[in-house]
């Protein structure tokens, strides 16, 4: 297995303290503060070890309350809100130097039957038929901060390839949808709740930035500040996040400084196993070093 792959599965796999609480670490991939996919797959990993395997996520609600330390752990604190005869509930907080930065509510189900329907997946080429990203020219990669260019440079354990590429250091403005597909750089095991929490931290990425596309900025610039503030999931059908997924996103609105993107995943096939939604910080300021500030929820 590789390095970043199998880091990533490490980094969420939690160290387990007591019956409901759990030790996550941090890892910096270039982001300003812990990337949010890395505490909602961390977060959904606390709350499933406290469940039958039978269970399975069906949907998530969280909220981003504090920019998180990259250099600290982060503890996750399980609550058992409730298990029914069909359903179960779990509220997870993540807490850092003695604060909380983070809230999921989850939903967890017992397999059951009935009606099914879905919309249909957007006609795009394959992934086959789509090139990698094409690496920064050095030339430009060094006049950008070491953070931006840690994050270029990184090769991370999800591959993705865009339907429609834009150039995230100088954005032209365009209409606020996209499709990239991605998946997981190498085969992993079959453990279904692995798959989720993968899929829960890829989920992150693409997703807010979708409602920058019409407005011609990106968080690459030095004076634009983003932060998400919450993000939503919601499992449809299994998966495998090792196999290539069709990430279909939009941004219906952006106002008062929020920007609202939506997300539909399909695999292969056509089936759509996945939807997500989050609505972020978007600034453009002044200062650039403003911008680098950690943003408030004042």
């Amino acid at each position: 297995m590789t390095s970043t792959v199998s880091e990533l599965i490490e980094l969420l796999s939690l160290e387990r303290l007591e019956d409901n609480l759990f030790r996550g670490q941090s890892r910096d991939i270039g982001t300003k503060y812990v990337f949010g996919g890395q505490v909602l797959g961390q977060a959904l990993s606390a709350a499933q070890a406290t469940l039958e395997a039978s269970r399975a996520a069906h949907s998530l609600h969280a909220y981003f309350l504090k920019a998180g330390d990259i250099r600290a752990p982060i503890v996750y604190q399980v609550d058992r809100t409730r298990d029914g005869g069909s359903f179960s509930v779990r509220r997870v907080t993540a807490i850092q130097h003695g604060q909380p930065i983070f809230f999921l509510a989850a939903s967890f189900q017992k397999p059951q039957d009935g009606g099914e329907h879905q919309l249909t997946m957007p006609e795009v080429p394959g992934p086959e038929d789509l090139e990698p990203a094409a690496a920064v020219p050095d030339k430009v990669m060094a006049t950008l901060p070491d953070k931006i260019q840690r994050w270029l440079s990184r090769q991370g354990p999800f591959e993705f390839r865009h339907v429609y590429p834009r150039d995230e250091l100088k954005p032209p403005k365009r209409p606020p949808y996209q499709q990239v597909w991605f998946r997981l750089g190498e085969r992993v095991g079959d453990a279904p709740e692995l798959h989720r929490t993968l899929l829960a931290y890829a989920s992150d990425f693409h997703l807010l930035g979708t409602a920058t596309f019409p407005h011609g900025i990106s968080y690459y610039q030095p004076n634009v500040q983003m932060a998400s503030l919450d993000h939503a999931m919601w499992f449809h059908r299994p998966f495998r996040a090792d196999e290539w997924l069709l990430y279909s996103i939009d941004s219906p609105s952006a106002q008062g400084a929020r920007g609202l993107a939506r997300g539909q995943i399909f695999d292969r096939v056509g089936r759509l196993v996945a939807s997500t939604a989050q609505e972020g910080l978007i600034r453009v300021v002044v200062d650039a070093q403003a911008a680098a500030q950690v943003p408030t929820r004042g």
